[in-house]
């Protein structure tokens, strides 16, 4: 279901943790019907905030890197979750080409190597191939740990994509196409291409995300009797916005004020004395990159040239102007001395492990991406072992990343919700 994992949480249970809890049967049925009606991404990680008095998603990874971050004993859980995915969609698959992006550190290169691993270690040959213009010959790399990492430039065979000796039937993409989608991986009919060209960043919109798991948190809510609100941040549309001329400014302000009205509303209904605050991001990209904290309009008036030119340049030195307002969520969790948040992996609809991001300068009502952020990895809990009906153990340590991995699946499942309302290809019943 969701593995046992060590979290920073040691105060007491609060009521919304602990209704998830004691709704676990409800929960995992719950799920089990949404999936024999919808297709899961192929894999995915979720940025999550834990204020205490709500647990949100702030950020929805459909090609996601950091897999070298979780630790030895999730691998299992990964590469079962691998075979399981493979087995749904192509049960024949013998071969699998991984495609990374075309630019990436060594942290993101060791990330490439461990999909490599997980996806060798569920029984399928796999190369590393680049559609890098630049790549022309087989590239070696020289990974942190002294591992070496094998690119090969892939080529088109009509309607195949190959590099030298070595043809597959699956692709799978660990690169956001965040500057559209290369034509090198158009019109592939005759493989898989996983996860879909639409789930990049070229055709994702945050908006459309959040519109899907607005719908999906009030259907969870309703079912487990709860304000959705407690669980789905609030949006609105920012609006087109040019930081670098302030063409757009007046009608964000505006969108920032009101959904800032609208949290300090529930604020009020619930007796938090938070100051409320804003997040505001650039719609399409990820990365960490253009997003700042608002905690009032006016403060929009004031941004410095430096902040006006991170807002305006998104992944890949890409121009962004279309933006998100996002009710900001406080993170309540530290490691040490560091602020922290929880980023949950899965892979199809499983669950399989996670790590804290932490950064040590900045504060919780913070992006905790960028420079200087770092990464905790997550241990099993060895003290929970599944036990005889009646035996004690369970009841003294219940599973607190249990929440998370559901919340983690709810965005995962807003995901499913918004590629099939993007896919191209989708059949139109009139």
């Amino acid at each position: 279901m969701v593995p046992h994992l060590i979290t920073a949480l040691n105060g007491p249970i609060n009521e919304l943790e602990q209704r998830i809890l004691d709704s676990t049967p409800a929960i995992e049925r719950w799920f089990r019907l949404e999936w024999m009606e919808h297709t899961p991404p192929f894999y995915s990680s979720v940025d999550l905030r834990n204020a205490g008095f709500k647990l949100a998603p702030v950020d929805t990874n459909l090609f996601p890197g950091g897999w070298n971050h979780l630790t030895r004993p999730m691998l299992p859980l990964a590469v079962q979750a691998a075979m399981a995915a493979i087995e749904k969609i192509c049960p024949e698959a013998r071969n699998l080409l991984l495609i990374p992006e075309n630019h990436g550190d060594a942290d993101y290169l060791d990330n490439v190597a461990q999909l490599a691993h997980i996806f060798h270690a569920a029984g399928l040959n796999v190369r590393v191939g680049s559609v890098d213009p630049e790549i022309r010959d087989v590239t070696t790399l020289t990974l942190a740990n002294g591992q070496q990492l094998r690119l090969e430039p892939v080529v088109r065979n009509g309607g195949r994509l190959a590099t030298r000796h070595f043809d597959p039937c699956t692709i799978l993409l660990n690169n956001d196409l965040s500057q559209g989608a290369p034509g090198i991986l158009e019109e592939l009919h005759e493989q898989y291409l996983l996860p879909p060209l639409h789930a990049g960043w070229s055709v994702r919109r945050k908006s459309r995300h959040f519109q899907s798991y607005e719908e999906v948190s009030k259907r969870f809510g309703k079912m487990l009797g709860i304000d959705p609100w407690l669980v789905n941040p609030l949006f609105g549309h920012g609006g087109e916005v040019d930081f670098a001329n302030g063409a757009g400014m007046e009608e964000l302000a505006h969108n920032v004020d009101a959904l800032l009205a609208r949290v300090r509303r529930k604020y009020k209904e619930y007796g938090i004395n938070e100051k409320a605050f804003a997040v505001v991001k650039t719609d399409n990209g990820t990365g960490g990159m253009g997003v700042m904290t608002v905690h009032d309009a006016r403060d929009l008036e004031s941004l410095s040239a430096r902040a006006r030119e991170r807002m305006n340049i998104a992944k890949d030195g890409r121009a962004s102007h279309e933006v998100i307002v996002q009710e900001g969520v406080p993170t309540y969790e530290s490691v040490g001395e560091a602020t922290a948040e929880p980023v949950v992996y899965m892979m199809d609809r499983y669950v399989v492990g996670g790590f804290y991001r932490v950064h040590g300068e900045r504060g919780i009502d913070e992006n905790l991406r960028g420079p200087g952020a770092g990464v905790v990895p997550l241990d099993f809990d060895d003290s929970a072992r599944l036990n005889q009906p009646g035996g004690k153990g369970a009841a003294e340590a219940p599973n607190r990343f249990y929440m998370y991995g559901v919340i983690g699946r709810l965005a995962m499942l807003s995901a499913s919700y918004e590629l099939e309302a993007t896919n191209p290809e989708a059949e139109v019943y009139d």
